[in-house]
């Protein structure tokens, strides 16, 4: 992550002294002074990345991750609803973006029941932590000792799940479930899936159009689907991006996916002839977000058939 906003700001600093870098960092001096406006989330939200971005800047000297937590906190206190960090957009190992990505899992689950309306403050400190986790994690911070804002986090996003009735994972009773018997179904009584139900879903890295593993392995199952059918006429394939950057590039950036999705299902024996590729850009968001907001859900390529 330091090198993704570290470009952008290698140049300045060189330019700026001890003395002076504070003053020329105006997103963070624009959230200092911001009044916050939207729903109790949204302005307890602005207050925790306020916090934060200050701490970043003048405990840390961590102007880049400063810089971009303040534009976060900005974005709230205009009343929009920010959503925790993407995972894909930092330096993580595998292992702690596991780690990670259950407890981001959990933490937009709580948002989508309402964590929010029920206690905003609450659930904006397990947001701010855990931005702020991931954010250590990357650097990691005291590799022997637990990192502060994963513990807080963690205890944040418990106090969530109790409001709201569920039961953290690690308290939760391990059950199984009692099944009923199923009665096996012949080749003659499995139906193929209808044209029209069919979709699939590759998903890109933020302002990529590769294609990579996952992405492979649902193209291998799209090229054999294909192969089984004779009811298929066409194969449509759409780009789509998340709100980062501007529009513009966005549709051109979804093309680029739903291009690079055609050529792979090509190699794979699929006629380019039967292929038809559009693009949607930030237009047809699969996880609603505000402007200029990295939702690794929103880069992706739908391929339906016709």
């Amino acid at each position: 992550m330091k090198t993704l906003r570290g470009l952008m700001l290698v140049l300045g600093l060189l330019s700026l002294s001890a003395c002076t870098a504070y003053e020329s960092f105006n997103e963070v001096s624009a959230l200092n002074e911001a009044q916050a406006v939207g729903s109790p989330f949204t302005q307890a939200l602005s207050s925790e990345y306020r916090r934060y971005a200050n701490s970043e800047l003048k405990d840390m000297f961590d102007y880049p991750d400063a810089l971009h937590f303040a534009r976060k906190g900005l974005a709230a206190a205009s009343g929009e609803t920010v959503m925790p960090e993407p995972l894909t957009d930092w330096n993580l190992l595998a292992e702690h973006i596991d780690e990670l990505g259950a407890a981001r899992a959990r933490l937009v689950s709580a948002f989508d029941i309402g964590a929010r309306e029920t206690d905003p403050a609450l659930a904006a400190l397990a947001q701010a932590k855990f931005d702020c986790w991931v954010e250590q994690q990357e650097e990691n911070w005291h590799p022997v000792k637990p990192l502060g804002c994963k513990a807080a986090a963690l205890a944040a996003l418990d106090g969530l799940e109790a409001k709201l009735g569920r039961m953290p994972p690690s308290q939760a009773p391990v059950s199984m479930p009692v099944l009923e018997p199923i009665e096996p179904i012949s080749a003659e009584d499995a139906a193929p899936m209808p044209v029209k139900d069919a979709m699939y879903l590759v998903f890109f890295d933020w302002n990529k159009s590769r294609i990579g593993q996952g992405g492979d392995s649902v193209l291998d199952a799209v090229a054999t689907e294909l192969k089984k059918r004779t009811d298929v006429s066409h194969v449509k394939i759409v780009g789509h991006a998340d709100t980062s950057g501007p529009k513009s590039y966005n549709k051109k950036l979804g093309l680029r996916r739903a291009n690079a999705v055609k050529d792979e299902l090509v190699k794979r024996g699929v006629s380019a002839e039967m292929i038809m590729v559009d693009t949607r850009g930030e237009d047809e968001l699969l996880v609603k977000t505000a402007d200029n907001v990295r939702e690794p859900a929103n880069r992706r390529a739908n391929i339906s058939f016709e």
